[in-house]
């Protein structure tokens, strides 16, 4: 059997190469204030995992994107392994393009903050009057550059993402923003009206995107979960101070209360954070994971 080892390794995931694919591993590690913390949260890669192939299946007609399989059946033998069972997607290849591509449909968190102070959200005037939490009349768009490990992402204009693109792909900046833009604007409302109905905001996500050998723009990474993502319960919703999520809310909380902890968690706050995680999942899915 061959040993694969990581190529790619970030606070959450393991990329493996298995030839003309990828595996893309969500390990159960959890990061708060770019730190890994020391305990596990059993189950959250699983939840990660299938909540993207959940919304990667429900938006495949509207963009491809490069997930293969989840079936671990269809990976080589060494991930017929218990710790990749569930938490483990089989990718095709992409050249990925050097922007997030964040969409906030709700004036929350760092957005928020700017909001307060400039009336602006990353550059975007917004109306005057918002409170915190307060639904946007339409989702804004606001793209950052992708930091390396260890470094802050840079929230920029549409405009420096055609230069970024630009550079990177001479003659084609301005026709990738376009798409970008277009294609994350179009996902978030098609899969927040969808979440809306299952009992689920989505305040605001990101996306990543990449070009197949054709040079087709595929949607990449992962999708829509509580990593990547601000889910807020519908019920009992209401603007004018921050929202529970169900997310990492729980653990940025207990850390912030406790400085010296060392990051690690007591087993009641693991268990409190995998409880949001595998609610979200069902609600969303309609299935238990």
């Amino acid at each position: 059997m061959t040993e694969y080892k990581p190529f790619k390794e970030g606070k959450v995931r393991e990329i493996y190469d298995v030839g003309d694919a990828l595996v893309m591993v969500a390990t159960d590690r959890i990061s708060a204030f770019d730190v890994i913390l020391k305990n596990k949260i059993t189950k959250k890669g699983a939840v990660l995992t299938q909540m993207s192939k959940f919304w990667f299946d429900y938006t495949k007609d509207l963009l491809p994107n490069h997930m293969i399989s989840v079936d671990t059946a269809d990976m080589p033998a060494f991930f017929r392994q218990p710790q990749f069972e569930g938490n483990s997607m089989l990718c095709r290849k992409l050249t990925m393009l050097p922007i997030e591509c964040i969409v906030r449909g709700y004036i929350t968190g760092s957005g928020w903050a700017s909001y307060q102070k400039t009336g602006k959200v990353c550059g975007i005037t917004l109306p005057e009057g918002l409170r915190e939490s307060d639904k946007l009349p339409e989702p804004i768009y606001t793209p950052s550059t992708k930091a390396d490990l260890g470094d802050h992402d840079e929230n920029i204009s549409y405009e420096q993402s055609i230069d970024v693109l630009e550079k990177h792909f001479p003659g084609k900046g301005a026709e990738y923003a376009q798409k970008l833009r277009d294609y994350t604007v179009a996902l978030y409302k098609k899969c927040a009206d969808y979440a809306l109905s299952r009992g689920i905001i989505i305040a605001d996500t990101k996306f990543e995107f990449g070009l197949d050998e054709a040079g087709n723009i595929v949607l990449g990474d992962e999708m829509l979960t509580p990593d990547s993502s601000r889910f807020w319960p519908l019920e009992g919703y209401e603007p004018g101070h921050g929202q529970p999520s169900f997310d990492k809310q729980f653990v940025r909380d207990w850390l912030k209360a406790h400085p010296d902890s060392d990051y690690l968690l007591p087993q009641d706050v693991i268990d409190k954070t995998i409880a949001k995680y595998l609610e979200a999942y069902q609600l969303l899915t309609g299935k238990e994971l």
